[in-house]
């Protein structure tokens, strides 16, 4: 199944997120994966691993197992490199071992001290606060983004962790329009003005962390996951499915792309099994009533200042 951009390109509507992902583990995930039949991936600079991404990329295709045409790649633009569009594209490129990318996006709607393309630190000012660089805008960085498709880099572009109101502006000033806005949704943070506000104006949704974090954000945000609400379970129950099988199913009827992270064999093929069932409305609704506005990704941990506030 797959979701057909604004720019033409189709899009997976289950892809595989590689945040957190280190090492050796993330080629046996990836070959694991599209043997299970995946053909989405989602990356980005910051995660440190595009290199090994692009290993295990090479080598399925090299192995005959999946063609360079018959997947969907997404990297994104780190927040240091606004003002270096094309250099930090294509360094991933590079890293990526990739002629092009599918996907393209802002990482984050702020431009940082430049800190040399291709290192994704945080820049933190002596003062431990996000060094935000206030000369380069938004607009800027969009119509370099724009150039990357013109060149034939990248075939889609798009945005992450855009608020309406930084849509709506993306909108007005763009010469190719995003094809994406990809942001923290899942039940307990169902954000449904930006998602319909989105997907009235033709930008697809991707919903990282669709599981809400799960394990992972316990530990590096402190935050409860929607995994072990009692609905969820309910519903497993009535489905003969999986609380995050039920989570990832509600997302995409809800016309969004869901990219879960999981570094578990089983858990891998389980998030893939999602297309053989379909909840009803009523039940669509009863997940509705378990939203919390409870966002479980909150980067101030790192940044000392909340760009949510």
């Amino acid at each position: 199944m797959a979701i057909t951009l604004n720019s033409g390109f189709k899009m997976p509507i289950i892809g595989l997120g590689v945040w957190r992902m280190e090492g050796q583990a993330i080629k046996d995930l990836i070959i694991n994966s599209i043997k299970i039949g995946y053909r989405h991936f989602d990356c980005a600079a910051d995660y440190k691993n595009e290199a090994e991404v692009g290993e295990a990329l090479k080598e399925a295709f090299d192995t005959g197992l999946v063609k360079r045409e018959d997947l969907f790649i997404t990297t994104k633009l780190w927040n240091s490199d606004h003002g270096h569009v094309v250099e930090a594209c294509k360094d991933s490129l590079k890293k990526l071992q990739l002629d092009y990318l599918d996907l393209y996006l802002v990482h984050f709607p702020v431009a940082t001290r430049h800190t040399g393309v291709g290192t994704t630190d945080s820049a933190l000012g002596e003062d431990g606060v996000l060094d935000i660089d206030t000369t380069i805008s938004l607009e800027t960085t969009w119509h370099a983004m724009e150039g990357l498709v013109s060149s034939g880099l990248v075939r889609s572009i798009g945005i992450s962790n855009y608020d309406i109101f930084l849509t709506r502006d993306c909108l007005a000033y763009s010469k190719i329009k995003p094809a994406v806005n990809q942001i923290e949704t899942h039940p307990y943070f169902q954000r449904e003005s930006l998602v319909k506000f989105c997907q009235k104006h033709g930008i697809c949704v991707t919903a990282h962390t669709p599981l809400g974090g799960a394990a992972a954000n316990k530990e590096w945000f402190g935050t409860e996951s929607c995994l072990d609400e009692q609905i969820l379970k309910g519903l497993a129950e009535k489905y003969k499915k999986t609380a995050a099988q039920i989570s990832l199913r509600w997302g995409i009827q809800r016309n969004t792309v869901v990219i879960p992270k999981t570094s578990k064999l089983e858990r891998l093929k389980e998030n893939f099994q999602v297309f053989d069932f379909e909840l009803s409305k009523e039940d669509m609704e009863l997940i509705s009533s378990m939203d919390r506005e409870y966002r479980t990704n909150q980067p101030a941990k790192f940044w000392g200042i909340d760009l949510y506030a």
